[in-house]
């Protein structure tokens, strides 16, 4: 049943003309329901590979970009990005991202039980990759 305005002509007879007022009661609804998706379903997008990084006391960097990095866990498994690659791979890997000589950033994350060995020769290769500017990920110390 539609509803409408009850318009009265001066015959005596009754027209409906159409309610021109907008029913925001499902979009309403539509809404509620994508705001709890996206409650639901945002801690599950942030993906990426388990590492227990060592705890310090240095403040969190902010960037604007996807930084490229490079993670190293306990057992020596290296990962660029979010892909495993092995140690001799690694250098081809990068200098076809950006090329030699990228004044691009590379963030390192190795796993606190990393072997200190392990992680300067990753550095030392992306170095002769040809990237300068290499950063180490840490956690900060929790209170």
């Amino acid at each position: 049943m539609a509803e409408g305005i009850n318009i009265s002509s001066g015959n005596g007879r009754r027209r409906w003309k159409p309610n021109a007022e907008i029913n925001v009661t499902p979009f309403v609804d539509v809404m509620l329901v994508l705001l709890i998706v996206f409650m639901v379903s945002a801690p599950l997008l942030t993906v990426g590979i388990e590492v227990d990084l060592p705890d310090t006391e240095a403040r969190a960097m902010t960037t604007s970009e996807e930084p490229i990095t490079i993670t190293i866990q306990a057992d020596g498994t290296l990962f660029l990005m979010e892909t495993p690659i092995s140690f001799d791979e690694l250098s081809p890997r990068l200098q076809a991202i950006a090329g030699v000589g990228s004044d691009a950033r590379i963030y390192i994350r190795a796993d606190d039980g990393t072997d200190y060995g392990e992680v300067m020769r990753v550095m030392a290769r992306v170095s002769a990759s040809g990237y300068g500017n290499i950063g180490l990920v840490t956690d900060p110390i929790r209170e």
